[in-house]
This record gives C-alpha cells, sequence and structure tokens, in this order.
C-alpha cells in the first residue's frame, strides 16, 4: 500500500488541510494519507501548542468521515524534538510492506536542505509537492529530481496560526474549521487566551 504522510501540529485541523489531504489520496497513486500529529516540531514553540490528545483527537474528529484519510499518533511515542527522517525509519520499520512518502508544501520543499539526512529521504521516499502562493524559488536540485512529484492541488492560503487569533480576537471562523472540530474548539474554550 501507498501510503502519504501528511505531518504537521494541526493546531488546530482546518478545511484547507483536509482540502490538500483529499486532493492527494483523489488525485494521486496514493491510497492512503496519514495525518501524523507531530507532538513538537523543531522549528515551532512548544508552549503554543494544544496538549497532544486535543490536537490528535480534533484530527480523529475531522477525517472520521474519509476512508483515505487517517490519523496517527505515530510520533507521540518517539524521542523528541521529531525528525522526518526518524518517523519514517520508524514507520519502514514497523509496515515493511507499504510505501511511504511525504505531502509537502512548496514552500517546505524551499527548505528541505535544512533538513536533517534530507538526502536519506530523498533516496528512500517520494515527495508529493502541493503548490503555495509564496513559495519563492525552488532549489535547482529538488527542480526536476525524480522523486519529487509536484501535484496540481488546489492553492489553499489558511493557516493554523491566523485561525487561532482570530478566536482570540473574537472572530467567526466556522467556515475554516470541519463542524465537529468547530465545537470541540468552542466547547474547551481552546485559542481565547
Amino acid at each position: 500500500m501507498k501510503i502519504g504522510l501528511y505531518f504537521g501540529t494541526f493546531n488546530p485541523i482546518h478545511i484547507g488541510h483536509l482540502i490538500i489531504a483529499n486532493h492527494m489520496a483523489e488525485n494521486t497513486d496514493l491510497d492512503q494519507i496519514w495525518m501524523v500529529v507531530t507532538p513538537h516540531n523543531p522549528h515551532k514553540q512548544k508552549s503554543s501548542l494544544l496538549e497532544d490528545y486535543h490536537r490528535l483527537h480534533m484530527v480523529h474528529l475531522a477525517t472520521e468521515d474519509y476512508p483515505k484519510i487517517q490519523p496517527s499518533d505515530i510520533e507521540f511515542k518517539l524521542p523528541q524534538p521529531n525528525y522526518t527522517i526518524n518517523t519514517v525509519a520508524h514507520l519502514q520499520e514497523k509496515f515493511p510492506k507499504h510505501e511511504f512518502s511525504l505531502l509537502m508544501g512548496e514552500d517546505n520543499l524551499n527548505s528541505l536542505h535544512k533538513w536533517k539526512n534530507y538526502e536519506v529521504i530523498l533516496q528512500n521516499h517520494a515527495i508529493y509537492v502541493y503548490p503555495r502562493v509564496n513559495s519563492g524559488e525552488i532549489d535547482v536540485q529538488f527542480v526536476n529530481h525524480p522523486k519529487i512529484h509536484r501535484v496540481g492541488a488546489p492553492v489553499i492560503e489558511l493557516s493554523s496560526t491566523f485561525i487561532r487569533e482570530s478566536i482570540k480576537n473574537g472572530k467567526n471562523v466556522v467556515p475554516m474549521l470541519p463542524n465537529k472540530v468547530w465545537e470541540y474548539v468552542e466547547h474547551n474554550n481552546f485559542y481565547k487566551k
């Protein structure tokens, strides 16, 4: 089975995440998309994150009607901070019959050369790249790389940061979140301080 790994803190998961994940599941050769909830991204401050289990629960709520999209807490069980190379190695060992690929926005492709052991990732795993508005110039080594597949997915300019700030400022974000995620956020008074 071909699995696309969509990493994120999902703080909170929003409709943009679902649009990209669903597009990849329906319009590429990937069989499933696993939403890998990251407990601690080395490039983000941990203090701004909701507790891991709240973010995982929101991903469960958001994806329960999408059979090709599955939540994953695999990184909760790994040493922190989490590095993609360690996670994919662990998954390959745990699920040797699956073929794992990565999903990322063009903006992340621009910083791929800064990732721990990025050459090993590229050697062993395909990367499916979705467009972003402000992605900048792509590093020449990644332009025609055989393992990098550009996917004409919808361009989504919606961020969890924007949603958190909007909630904090009393704005209506209902259209930006799956219904059950909005209800969970509202019920728990998340992001209001």
